[in-house]
């Protein structure tokens, strides 16, 4: 059976696609509108589709290009709009910035100090990684918090991949590093600028009762939770789902620091790209402070990473030698761009967009409500878990601007503080791991090919239901002592 699997599985995908869409489509089993039936089986048919690769992954996110305004679901300008997301070059300007390091070996010199820190032990460096991009994630945004850690994680395989010669070692660390900075990314949910979730809940709060959640409140909170599991993280990634077996060895050592001898000095052209990822990185931390300092100038992390990388094209390597300047960055680099990753993630929201238009999400949601019974654990646990897995198949900050409301009427209705399920809620939102459209970080290290979708599903699976039972657990203990809120 595995391999007949194996070798039919892109048409076992397809056909189990077309045929459950169509029976969605003709059966109706949530009695929902004409048109919201549609979008229900369209969606099915997509994430059928994902899941076993049946076509390229990219494609599929074409779909509803086509079919939205083919079925005259939504009008195809409309729906062309949401390739276009402020997102979609959010990435685009990350991307680049991330050729560019590689370009100039500036992510295998950053990669040759990280493990002359953490030494060669493949454990340590693990360990390393996810303390480094949970500590960056807490003030930058997980996006580029992965963007900035990627291609420095795939320089640290590739040295690992040089001195140790056990394939299943070697594929089993590079799986852990990969997941692990994505999901250390995600799970850096201890401060309200850590992840967009979390300031859109704040903000929705404040707009509908007027109350502030105060930031350092949530951060004595939700330290905890994310030390917490960025240690899980590490212990199941290493001890249980990849086991890498690759001891510290002194011959490495000494091929780390010959490979930094190597290197030499930095060079004019690192010290540019790492100057400019600089005051990106600078930029992204203190817009808010400098939008309301000033009326000139309105800074978003989109048009900051797109001024990232157009100054890449536009500032001279300082090479020497040549008749005419050489850019940090020329167009031909570009063939390395992912392209089908800024696809994938427009038809991630173009999928959110048609969900959230024709009511499903709503309808689902407050269907939920008849069947809830008075029990705060089990509520919390509901939404939590249902708030994980839609955040797999939609844009997280956009599933937080739709269960908001409809959580905090529940909460109200059955006299609970909103915040005890609203909390939960935007915690969950970060914490999708199983699908590259998940979250940022997710579609960031799946970008290269490196990841196979089988290996994201089951290991976003395992780290999905953990994420789910420790929120639970946490917000159910925790909140009700510390969360006062005026009813």
């Amino acid at each position: 059976m595995p391999a007949f699997y194996k070798t039919y599985k892109k048409e076992i995908g397809l056909t189990m696609g077309v045929l459950l869409s169509m029976a969605c489509f003709i059966s109706n089993p949530f009695e929902v509108t004409y048109k919201a039936n549609q979008v229900l089986a369209i969606a099915i048919l997509m994430i059928i589709w994902w899941i076993f690769e049946a076509i390229p992954m990219s494609m599929v996110a074409l779909l509803p290009l086509l079919l939205f305004p083919l079925l005259n679901i939504i009008p195809l300008k409309e729906i062309a709009y949401h390739y276009a997301d402020p997102i979609v070059f959010l990435f685009m300007g990350g991307f680049f910035i991330a050729i560019a390091i590689e370009k100039w070996n500036l992510n295998k010199r950053i990669a040759l100090s990280i493990i002359g820190i953490t030494g060669t032990n493949g454990n340590s460096i693990i360990l390393g990684f996810i303390m480094a991009t949970g500590a960056l994630s807490l003030w930058l945004s997980n996006t580029a918090t992965t963007m900035m850690m990627f291609p420095v994680a795939l320089s640290v395989i590739q040295l690992v991949k040089t001195h140790n010669k056990d394939e299943k070692s070697t594929s089993n660390f590079s799986l852990s590093l990969l997941f692990s900075i994505a999901y250390a990314s995600n799970f850096a949910v201890g401060t309200i600028i850590a992840t967009p979730p979390n300031v859109a809940y704040v903000g929705y709060i404040k707009d509908r009762f007027g109350y502030t959640i105060n930031f350092v409140d949530w951060l004595l909170l939700f330290m905890p939770l994310t030390l917490l599991l960025l240690l899980l993280l590490y212990w199941f990634i290493v001890k249980i789902l990849y086991p890498n077996n690759i001891k510290h060895s002194k011959e490495a050592t000494i091929a780390i620091k010959t490979a930094q001898k190597d290197l030499g000095s930095i060079s004019v052209p690192e010290k540019r790209v790492l100057l400019l990822f600089a005051i990106t990185v600078f930029l992204w931390i203190t817009k808010d402070f400098l939008n309301k300092a000033q009326d000139y100038l309105l800074l978003d992390d989109t048009n900051i990473s797109m001024l990232g990388a157009l100054l890449l094209f536009l500032v001279p390597s300082g090479n020497k030698g040549r008749r005419f300047p050489e850019r940090l960055m020329a167009w031909p680099d570009a063939r390395h761009m992912a392209w089908d990753i800024l696809l994938l993630i427009g038809g991630g929201i173009a999928l959110a967009n048609a969900l959230e238009t024709s009511q499903l999400i709503h309808q689902f949601g407050f269907g939920l409500a008849d069947y809830t019974s008075n029990n705060l654990f089990i509520i919390i646990l509901m939404v939590t878990a249902i708030t994980v897995f839609l955040s797999e198949i939609m844009s997280n900050i956009a599933i937080v601007l739709i269960l908001s409301p409809i959580v905090t009427t529940m909460a109200l209705a059955l006299n609970i503080n909103p915040l005890f399920l609203g909390i939960p809620m935007t915690l969950s939102a970060s914490c999708a791991c199983m699908l590259p459209m998940g979250t940022p970080p997710n579609a960031i290290i799946f970008a290269k090919g490196h990841i196979k979708i089988e290996h994201m599903i089951v290991t976003g699976l395992f780290f999905n239901i953990i994420c789910i039972l420790l929120i639970t657990v946490f917000c159910w203990f925790f909140l009700p002592k510390v969360m006062d809120f005026p009813l």
